[in-house]
């Protein structure tokens, strides 16, 4: 018997002993470990997530983005011609 395949036994047996925990844990009400990526599209009534608040730009702020992106979008533009 290999290394190899002893870890790997031994990673499903780990696996399968932190799904029962977890299983036991949910009976029980107490939260497992926090979930990782986008929460789920339910998560606003629940407390177990909180969405941040929506940030706005001001105008002048939003008008000074616009210009930079026009200067830049112009000077790809007279690059390309060039070459």
């Amino acid at each position: 018997m290999d290394i190899k395949s002893v870890l790997d036994q031994l990673h499903t047996e780990r696996d399968r002993v932190n799904q029962a925990i977890a299983a036991l844990e949910n009976l029980q009400g107490i939260p497992s470990a926090p979930r990782r990526g986008r929460p789920p599209k339910n998560a606003q009534s629940s407390n177990v997530y909180s969405m941040p608040k929506k940030r706005t730009m001001s105008p002048a702020a939003r008008r000074r983005i616009s210009e930079m992106m026009k200067k830049r979008w112009a000077e790809r533009r007279r690059k390309n011609r060039a070459a």
